[in-house]
């Protein structure tokens, strides 16, 4: 298989001024320049039925990872699925009902909380999902989600905007070796745009391939 992190890794570039730190476990920061990662949906840890992700930058470095070992349900499961760090920080945990939290369990604070969209109020062709960010969140029916990705995620093929003005937060597209290889859907590109944090962008990705996940492939939610 083709090396599946960006090929800018060999030297052409200085490291981007988004990154704090040219240690290369060192989670990115929101920054001036896009944050362009290599997502490729297999665990660090790969070991026979873990369902995971691998997370590089621009110059192939380990930036995020999430390391799950099981296939159980997300519903029955407690523990949620833990995004960390290329060192094994935890950064967010990802819990049941889509919600995410600053650290390793849900005793810090809430981060964000995802859903669909409504099926009668936003047609699900332009919207996959609906991300509230902030700890104090009144019931999602009484208020406008902050973000929402549209498009068309199974595909790779979406983007998350800000509701209120359409800013551009993230893009999501096929992985390209060439003008004219494309690699699997299990590697793929993820642009977050200069101002919000990569890291949780990657939660909402994951969170997404949760939501919108293949029919013919088994259920993979969080353990």
């Amino acid at each position: 298989m083709s090396k599946i992190h960006p090929a800018e890794n060999q030297g052409r570039h200085r490291p981007s001024r988004h990154l704090t730190t040219p240690i290369p476990d060192h989670p990115l920061r929101p920054g001036p320049s896009p944050s362009v990662l290599t997502v490729w949906k297999k665990s660090s840890m790969s070991f026979q039925g873990t369902d995971g992700f691998t997370v590089f930058d621009h110059c192939g470095r380990l930036v995020f990872r999430v390391d799950n070992y099981t296939r159980k349900s997300w519903a029955a499961a407690s523990a949620g699925l833990l995004l960390m760090d290329g060192s094994g920080k935890g950064l967010l945990t990802l819990k049941p009902q889509w919600t995410g939290y600053r650290g390793e369990d849900n005793r810090c604070s809430r981060a964000f909380t995802m859903r669909r969209p409504p099926p009668l109020l936003i047609p699900r062709s332009a919207c996959e999902a609906e991300v509230f960010i902030g700890e104090n969140i009144k019931e999602t029916s009484e208020r406008k989600p902050d973000l929402k990705a549209e498009g068309s995620f199974r595909r790779r093929n979406c983007k998350i905007v800000t509701t209120a003005t359409g800013e551009l937060v993230a893009q999501i597209s096929r992985k390209r070796i060439n003008t004219t290889l494309l690699l699997s859907d299990d590697v793929f590109t993820l642009v977050v745009h200069p101002g919000f944090e990569p890291d949780l962008v990657m939660a909402f990705v994951i969170i997404l391939d949760r939501i919108c996940r293949q029919t013919n492939y088994a259920p993979i939610l969080c353990s």
